[in-house]
């Protein structure tokens, strides 16, 4: 059994859709399990639209909710003709976004988005998508059924960073699924998202569609899990910035679980864990080159792989510093200021205290900007006032640049070699964070020199 992901971009449109369909129908493995996630750009959308309905803003919730039924139906006017099961369809979905309306009206009502509001309403684009894609197997004689993880995922009550309960989960998931597989149906199924044992709804973690992949791997045992992107595997930089990149064949689980957790996009960072107590292998592939090997992440690569260090780069992201005011600043602070951001579901990326100067540095995507702001500001506005704090400022535009890789043939750590080569070039570092390990470490840099240090850095390291 292959246990296949494909992300948002890969069921973007009705045309990548029909491209998934060929690749599930023709996977290697009789018996397959397809975990979808929501259309490209359609999480950010609900989510922006859940705030500003929160903050006061009625009109992008309506906005958000037009554009969305707009690019859903067309989607399923083309992969599927008129008859009773696209009008079906459309009413399904119709309904799920009369469902979003709702109940960010609700939250413009109250004037609060509360984390399981913010589930509620973030885990719609998985439940359309998988719908999508199961009706156009369907439609072409292929036996599918759509399955949403909110009946096998059992999580935890945590919103926006559920915790799976592994031995429940596993129960669920074969309860539901084996039966599916053992008549030739392929389970079309949500990523994302799960739910309490009561059944409410939660979510994994932006980018969870690939934990839930694993975990449907672990559960039903899987020969292997694929992930499927838009590049030819983990490489050891990003194509588009460096043309040359190399593909990293092969990965030990230990190797490829430090790169997902400093930032490669290919790979959420829960995915490795379970998969490598479960002794599962994981394949990274690109969808549009099929034909290419991708990365096998396995407990046991081949001693004759090529051992790189990789560059990886994360862009859109934005620096906000809370600034102390003399003695006042406690190292309690920061603590409120990571608090605040976490009941919000604005996602950290990185941070970094300075004591000696009384400030927080704070890195977070550029989608949750204004909100984290907010968010910061709410939180100290006492201290705001009594000139505890002198203020919160922000930088936007910067990017994350890390590297990681094992010390060279002179035992040299990876990041002695990054300083050195990042000097030379004389790049302005805002700020940096260095695992303990010296396997690793990040730097945030401006975003407009991203394009011209990554491939000065990628020749500096010899890659």
């Amino acid at each position: 059994m292959i246990v296949h992901k494909f992300g948002g971009t890969s069921v973007g449109n009705a045309e990548r859709m029909a491209h998934v369909a060929q690749l599930v129908t023709s996977s290697p493995d009789p018996e397959r399990v397809a975990v979808v996630s929501a259309m490209s750009g359609t999480t950010n959308a609900l989510i922006s639209a859940a705030r500003d309905a929160a903050a006061g803003t009625a009109e992008t919730y309506i906005v958000t909710r037009q554009r969305l039924t707009d690019k859903h139906l067309r989607c399923l006017n083309e992969i599927l003709p008129p008859g009773p099961e696209r009008d079906r369809l459309a009413g399904e979905i119709n309904s799920r976004l009369d469902d979003m309306e709702r109940l960010c009206f609700a939250m413009g009502t109250l004037g609060e988005l509360t984390p399981r509001g913010h589930d509620a309403v973030a885990s719609i684009g998985e439940e359309l998508s998988s719908r999508l894609l199961a009706a156009y197997l369907q439609g072409h004689g292929v036996a599918a059924e759509q399955v949403s993880a909110t009946e096998i995922i059992v999580t935890d009550d945590r919103h926006g960073e559920a915790r799976p309960d592994l031995p429940a989960t596993r129960n669920r998931v074969r309860a539901r699924l084996l039966p599916l597989l053992e008549r030739g149906i392929i389970p079309i199924v949500t990523g994302y998202i799960g739910a309490t044992p009561a059944g409410v709804t939660t979510t994994l973690g932006r980018g969870g569609s690939d934990y839930t992949a694993a975990l449907l791997g672990i559960s039903l045992e899987a020969r292997e899990v694929w992930v499927w992107s838009d590049v030819d595997g983990i490489l050891t930089a990003d194509p588009k910035l460096v043309p040359g990149a190399q593909r990293l064949p092969e990965l030990s689980y230990a190797e490829a679980e430090e790169l997902a957790y400093f930032g490669a996009d290919v790979l959420h960072p829960k995915t490795v864990k379970p998969l490598a107590e479960a002794g599962v292998p994981l394949r990274i592939l690109n969808s549009l080159n099929p034909a290419q090997a991708g990365t096998l992440i396995t407990a046991n690569p081949s001693p004759d792989r090529p051992v790189l260090p990789a560059i990886i780069t994360t862009e859109e992201l934005s620096l906000i510093q809370v600034l102390g005011n003399g003695s006042g600043w406690t190292l309690a602070m920061a603590s409120r200021a990571l608090a605040a951001l976490a009941q919000g579901n604005a996602e950290v990326f990185m941070f970094s205290q300075s004591f000696s100067e009384r400030s927080l540095n704070l890195v977070v995507r550029s989608r949750d900007h204004s909100h984290s702001v907010h968010l910061l500001r709410t939180e100290f506005a006492r201290e705001l006032r009594e000139a505890t704090i002198a203020g919160i400022s922000a930088e936007v535009e910067v990017a994350a640049l890390s590297v990681v890789g094992v010390p060279d043939a002179h035992g040299t750590p990876i990041t002695q070699r990054a300083f050195a080569a990042l000097s030379k070039h004389g790049l302005r570092i805002i700020a940096v964070a260095q695992a303990a390990s010296a396997y690793s470490v990040s730097f945030i840099i401006p975003e407009r020199d991203v394009t011209a240090a990554v491939p000065f850095l990628h020749r500096e390291l010899g890659l």
